[in-house]
């Protein structure tokens, strides 16, 4: 089997997208300090490059949460790899992920979190899929909002390939 990918979202749209996404977040947090929990590895790209562009203070702290393995469809089976560092308790926390589909490892996530009594907590993610949601989760900034297509790069991988890719691309596969 060998993979082809198509570029979906060129390298200087996701750069657009991001540095406008920057100057709402910097906007809605002017004053505060802004906790960004990363979501791995997949999210490493994106909170980075999110990161640098904002112009508010900024800590950062990572979790590892995984319903995916090593194939193309989410198993619903959520998983808490790497839990946070440091407490939450009374920050202003923005969850930053690569990708939404189903919802389900980010409603675990973010009910878990909401447990540890942040003062905010809102969710950022670079690509949302919102046909493929099957429960409801509010995103308070998204990137792009894209078809139910398996998609790499700029962090997102199949079986852990093309994170590198600087730009969104839909992944196919040849027999």
């Amino acid at each position: 089997m060998t993979e082809r990918i198509e570029v979906m979202i060129s390298e200087e749209e996701v750069n657009a997208k991001i540095r406008e996404l920057a100057e709402q977040i910097s906007h809605d947090y002017a004053g505060k300090t802004v906790h960004l929990i990363t979501i791995l590895k997949g999210g490493v790209f994106f909170a980075a490059e999110l990161a640098k562009r904002l112009t508010v203070p900024v800590t950062i702290d990572f979790m590892s949460v995984s319903s995916y393995g090593s194939g193309t469809i989410s198993s619903g089976v959520v998983r808490m790899v790497k839990d946070l560092d440091e407490p939450i308790e009374d920050l202003d926390v923005l969850v930053v992920e690569d990708v939404i589909d189903s919802g389900r490892t980010l409603k675990y996530l973010l009910d878990n979190l909401g447990t540890r009594k942040p003062a905010s907590l809102r969710l950022c993610t670079l690509l949302d899929k919102p046909t493929r949601r099957v429960t409801d989760i509010k995103v308070d900034y998204t990137g792009f909002r894209i078809p139910d297509d398996f998609v790499v790069g700029y962090g997102l991988d199949f079986d852990q390939k093309y994170r590198n890719l600087p730009y969104i691309g839909v992944i196919s596969f040849d027999d």
